[in-house]
């Protein structure tokens, strides 16, 4: 986005800061084989932010906060809505498919909450928010695909649910530099902190003398 349209924005009072939270989780969405397939409908060319979340993830263990992982799944048979009618490539998550898998990369370890959804939002119709609030989180890091879809509409529903949503940048990822980065920007201006990774793994590194 043009420096204008940033400076129009922020003397208007929008991108404030919300800051880092003292009790963050990391929720990684739908970062799936599909994505990383060629020939796929779904592939994206996300192979950077692929590497960009793996760096992500290991820091956010080695900081003990928790690893939440999403996925999207419908069941044989059953009616998807609308969503599923207006994308077809979401035939790659009916029933238990390789395109559907978490990537090899970010395999959740044992006791790692997976997540099945139908829609764009990890929040829509799922746990998620019980099991932040039982983990006492009072803020999200989102990374994962993508940026326009499921990484925005989980980041507004995290904002609405009286979060904190950090959006790590190189840790998500489109099919389309314009989808991409306008999510990105207008995810930055009125609902989230959009925040490069070096500074999220400081963040990550300084958090237990924090606590």
């Amino acid at each position: 986005m043009s420096a204008d349209i940033t400076g129009d924005y922020v003397e208007s009072g929008f991108n404030q800061r919300l800051g880092f939270g003292a009790r963050p989780a990391l929720v990684v969405v739908d970062f799936v084989k599909a994505y990383l397939m060629p020939g796929n409908p779904l592939y994206a060319g996300v192979e950077p932010a692929l590497a960009a979340a793996v760096t992500l993830v290991d820091a956010a263990r080695s900081a003990g906060i928790p690893v939440i992982y999403t996925v999207v799944h419908y069941e044989r048979g059953t009616e998807g809505g609308p969503f599923f009618r207006k994308v077809a490539a979401l035939q790659n998550f009916v029933g238990d498919t390789e395109a559907g898998e978490i990537c090899d990369e970010l395999a959740p370890r044992p006791g790692d909450p997976v997540i099945r959804k139908r829609f764009a939002s990890a929040f829509f119709d799922t746990d998620l928010k019980q099991r932040l609030d039982d983990l006492g989180a009072d803020s999200v890091l989102v990374s994962g695909l993508s940026t326009s879809g499921c990484v925005r509409a989980t980041a507004l529903d995290a904002v609405q649910s009286g979060l904190i949503p950090i959006v790590v940048r190189e840790a998500v990822g489109d099919r389309a530099a314009g989808p991409h980065d306008a999510a990105l920007f207008d995810l930055d201006a009125k609902y989230a902190d959009v925040v490069g990774l070096d500074e999220v793994l400081t963040y990550l590194r300084d958090l237990p003398s924090r606590r």
